[in-house]
């Protein structure tokens, strides 16, 4: 008996250290969001307005995705169709910025009216569309507190064992931590589209055939050079001997055939680092050199200096936000977009896609260094770059650099609608409205080939104007009925190649991720599939809440 009350004694303690262990690890919400994006603040904000309970599950440890990784010169298209909460983020972005103490590094005089929009709807407030990104995650930030809503950081899907299926049901999900999140609606708020892909939702990756959708713009565009991005007709050799095939190809060169004109393909649009730069001498951050640091990396670049290229023509996409800094973009034939190297990071695993980030930046990183340094390079073009520098008030915990790559393009669902160029071009009009885009479709290259002549070209760069704001419809967000039916996806929605060339604008996000908090709650309310939601119902109550549709 004494062996026995001493493990009764024992055992208890273990008893209750298990039990809250399972209570740490395990969670429920009448809405569970998955991914850290501008996508899953809207959502989750929408569900607490309408009275349910949700949770954020990110794997990142920052909120708002490019919105506030970078991307501080939003592209909007026509500002009029932007309601709603994305409307919101801006306009309390704009009172941030009537904050005097908001303009540490210039006055908010000299900056003048750059980034102030027009009057929001009501005509009584304001919006910003210009900003900083630690502006930006502030906002997101507020929120997150305004309406108490849990947030798991750093918390990433367990995409093989992760996700627990009752027939087309998801009923809870598990990350690689331990920890499981039970609920009745699920939302992908993901670039990647990670959560979907393991819930058994059909997608595509790459391009699809102009033959698949009856598009125009969508596949391979060998020949088509829009924008500045592309070498013309200029003859920059690819090989490392010019002329001289035998001699191997330079780097950031592919040697494979491009393909055919309206094909598609499994390529994937380049992606980059929206760069925040500054020139402030007290708020700089010389640019050093990288680990892993091959100057040979850029030898196209002087090829394209040769060639006759502007040397400043970098400096193109420097655009000005407050406080004396800029969001960087890519700009002309060879510059910050990384050409080729992202093509199997949609379907990749947690390791192999750090791999491609750190060779993002590693890339990206030498590109700045090597300007800075080679004595190859334009003096005017390097004194000016030597004048630049990361900023010491961004993104302090990651070395000053931006802590989201600007994934442009991953997965994209297959769902119970299609949007394409059809829907952009005015040419079909979606039934079921849950908020408008505007923006060119704009798709950046997906690869650097060598022409039938022996000489360089992009391809995949295509800018082409909607006639006017489009519909998006309630089916692009959400999977075939038999497939899933309690999951939305406003970031990886289901659209063509070409079409999600306009849709994939932030604000179109904040829309999308707000309409699909509002389906969820509906779904939740009436105990119906997110397919069956009574679109009647969802539209009273998105006209309610100020969406465009």
């Amino acid at each position: 008996m004494k062996k026995l009350a001493a493990i009764s004694v024992i055992a208890a303690p273990i008893f209750i250290a298990c039990s809250t262990q399972a209570r740490l690890n395990n969670h429920e919400a009448d809405v569970v969001i998955y991914g850290g994006t501008s996508a899953a603040v809207t959502s989750a904000v929408q569900t607490r307005r309408l009275g349910k309970s949700v949770v954020i599950v990110s794997p990142d440890k920052h909120l708002g995705g490019l919105s506030s990784g970078g991307l501080g010169w939003t592209d909007t298209g026509n500002k009029s169709v932007i309601g709603g909460l994305s409307r919101e983020f801006y306009q309390r972005i704009y009172k941030y910025y009537n904050k005097p103490e908001t303009w540490n590094w210039q006055k908010k005089s000299e900056y003048g009216n750059k980034g102030q929009g027009t009057a929001a709807m009501d005509g009584k407030e304001r919006t910003m569309w210009i900003f900083e990104p630690h502006i930006a995650e502030q906002v997101f930030e507020d929120f997150i507190a305004e309406y108490k809503i849990p947030v798991y950081r750093d918390e990433w899907l367990d995409r093989k064992e992760g996700v627990k299926l009752d027939r087309t049901q998801i009923r809870s999900i598990t990350t690689l931590s331990g920890k499981t999140f039970k609920g009745k609606i699920f939302i992908d708020a993901t670039y990647e589209g990670d959560l979907m892909a393991a819930a058994g939702v059909s997608y595509h990756v790459g391009r699809e055939a102009n033959s698949v959708y009856n598009e125009k713009w969508n596949g391979i565009q060998v020949g088509v050079l829009h924008h500045g991005h592309h070498f013309g007709n200029r003859k920059v050799s690819p090989y490392r001997k010019p002329g001289d095939p035998k001699s191997g190809v330079i780097p950031r060169v592919s040697a494979a055939d491009p393909g055919k004109k309206g094909n598609g393909d499994h390529r994937v649009q380049a992606y980059c680092f929206r760069m925040c730069l500054t020139d402030h001498p007290d708020n700089r951050v010389p640019f050093s050199k990288p680990d892993g640091y091959d100057p040979a990396q850029y030898e196209l670049l002087i090829r394209i200096f040769d060639a006759g290229f502007d040397p400043m023509y970098l400096f193109r996409k420097f655009d000005r936000i407050p406080n004396k800094k800029t969001d960087t973009n890519n700009h002309g034939p060879f510059s910050f977009d990384n050409i080729g190297m992202n093509w199997d990071y949609p379907e990749a695993s947690y390791e192999r896609r750090r791999e491609i980030i750190r060779e993002h930046e590693t890339y990206q990183k030498g590109l700045l260094y090597f300007i800075c340094t080679d004595p190859r390079v334009p003096e005017e073009l390097q004194t000016t770059m030597n004048k630049w520098g990361l900023p010491k008030d961004e993104f302090v915990d990651n070395a000053y650099w931006p802590h989201q790559l600007y994934i442009r393009e991953a997965r994209r669902m297959i769902g119970e609608y299609v949007t394409t160029e059809n829907d952009v071009q005015g040419k079909r009009k979606p039934p079921h409205s849950i908020g408008m885009g505007s923006y060119t479709m704009d798709s950046h290259n997906v690869q650097r080939y060598i022409r039938p002549d022996g000489f360089i070209q992009n391809e995949g760069d295509i800018g082409v104007h909607p006639r006017k704001p489009y519909r998006i419809d309630y089916g692009s967000i959400i999977p075939k009925k038999k497939e899933c039916g309690n999951l939305l996806v406003p970031v990886c929605v289901s659209s063509s190649h070409i079409a999600f060339g306009s849709v994939r604008m932030e604000p179109v996000f904040m829309i999308l991720g707000q309409s699909a908090g509002t389906a969820a709650c509906l779904a939740v309310d009436d105990n119906v599939a997110v397919q069956d939601v009574d679109y009647n119902k969802l539209k009273k109550q998105l006209i309610v809440d100020k969406q465009r549709l």
